[in-house]
């Protein structure tokens, strides 16, 4: 007796779809992993960390190969707006001349929605080896306040 495995014909499927997509240069997982390139939908450029304490929210964003005078930084409520532009190849290089070409360029933006209003008059920002950081201190508001109990 041979028993049917429905899983087995869903996995079939699935390669061959693959293999379709494969012939036409289309990779399902291409377009999130691939950043600035033409007629694909970018992903999240620059990839950032974002961490906090009780006083700041601190920024570190991966840009290297950003001109560092293209860069703005924009500060609203609670999001913060990283844009500016990463240089691509030579222009003197020709197209053409290209064996493979991973590293692209481009315009960029990216919001980062931030977990409380910032001080927006006293966000500080400062770019070195290819990493921007960004210091925004935290709106008074959205400090901790201890409160004290009386006891009766």
């Amino acid at each position: 007796m041979v028993w049917w495995n429905p899983f087995y014909e869903f996995d079939a499927m699935r390669r061959e779809i693959e293999r379709v997509f494969d012939e036409f240069g289309f990779q399902p997982g291409a377009p999130f992993g691939s950043a600035f390139l033409p007629g694909r939908m970018a992903r999240a450029y620059p990839l950032v960390n974002l961490s906090e304490n009780h006083e700041y929210v601190y920024v570190d964003a991966m840009a290297p190969g950003v001109d560092p005078s293209s860069l703005s930084i924009n500060v609203v409520h609670n999001t913060l707006t990283i844009s500016g532009e990463k240089r691509g190849a030579p222009s003197e290089v020709e197209p053409e001349a290209f064996h493979r070409a991973e590293r692209a360029g481009g315009k960029f933006v990216r919001a980062v929605t931030l977990p409380v209003e910032i001080d927006a008059d006293k966000v500080a920002a400062e770019y070195s080896d290819g990493i921007l950081h960004i210091t925004l201190p935290k709106a008074e508001k959205a400090k901790p306040k201890q409160i004290s109990v009386k006891v009766a």
